[in-house]
């Protein structure tokens, strides 16, 4: 299964034998066996290219968490603490404007720890990216063998330069124009349907990613919905104001890993440092 894997991972015979220490033959062979045990065509195979169809990459997503599972199971057996840097995953406007700032203090409170940090939203696949720990909304099913530690409800609501928060009232957003984000595009419909209030403009404008909205917030382009996690060293420093505060809107935040933090140490060491940030 892990030729199989690597080879949906890589869209590449050659790249899967490469990672494996295989050769190009013996991964082709192990993919052959495959296909023929399951009767179906796993690959379409075209000129210099290679694509996974639909059923290889819902079945190389399985073999991905059975994988991730045997490695966490043949860790807790040896009863080996895991040692070195600890490889952390969060969400990229999370790590930008709320994690980040406050990596000073993670290592005035755990000199020893090293962490690595990846940008990444969604499912989290430990051994294909080589991640320990990953900080997640619960906004997509978490595997049921994951560990899994929970930080801080979600919260959110309209936030803007402090110029704009005598144009806006609840009863009329409309006065300014909405900031809309791709990659949360029901941002403005959750808070909605949370509060209850109408909010409705005849200006909007759609940003590719949550923290270039925050920064045109910031600049006095419009209004936006912010989760307080990220908008709150803006707030604090008087950047942004809430003008409606925040509300919960029913997901939160929590740090997943193939291991429990009490078997390994730098986890517990970084869940207590988390829980002390919130």
């Amino acid at each position: 299964m892990p030729p199989f894997e690597a080879t949906v991972r890589h869209a590449s015979m050659t790249e899967a034998a490469r990672e494996l220490h295989l050769t190009h033959g013996a991964v082709s062979r192990q993919v052959r066996k495959l296909e023929k045990a399951l009767g179906v065509p796993l690959f379409e195979r075209r000129t210099r290219a290679l694509h996974p169809t639909p059923q290889a990459r819902q079945l190389a997503a399985v073999v991905r968490d059975a994988l991730d599972q045997i490695d966490a199971a043949a860790q807790q057996i040896s009863g080996h603490a895991p040692a070195g840097p600890l490889t952390l995953s969060c969400e990229p406007t999370l790590l930008m404007r709320w994690l980040i700032p406050r990596l000073p203090d993670l290592a005035a409170a755990a000199p020893d720890i090293t962490v690595h940090l990846s940008a990444a939203g969604g499912p989290v696949f430990f051994e294909r990216d080589g991640i320990d720990a990953a900080i997640r909304r619960d906004d997509f099913p978490f595997p049921d063998r994951v560990s899994r530690v929970p930080l801080f409800p979600e919260r959110i609501g309209p936030v803007c330069h402090p110029d704009l928060a005598s144009r806006v009232t609840a009863g009329d957003l409309g006065a300014v124009p909405l900031l809309h984000t791709r990659s949360r595009p029901e941002a403005w419909d959750d808070w909605r349907r949370v509060t209850g209030a109408a909010a409705e403009s005849a200006t909007e404008q759609t940003l590719e990613h949550f923290y270039l909205t925050l920064q045109a917030a910031a600049a006095g382009v419009g209004v936006a919905i912010a989760p307080y996690a990220v908008a709150r060293d803006d707030l604090e420093q008087g950047r942004l104001v809430a003008p409606f505060g925040f509300v919960p809107d029913g997901t939160g935040y929590h740090l997943l890993s193939r291991l429990p933090p009490e078997r390994d140490p730098r986890l517990a060491r970084l869940t207590a440092w988390l829980h002390a940030q919130i």
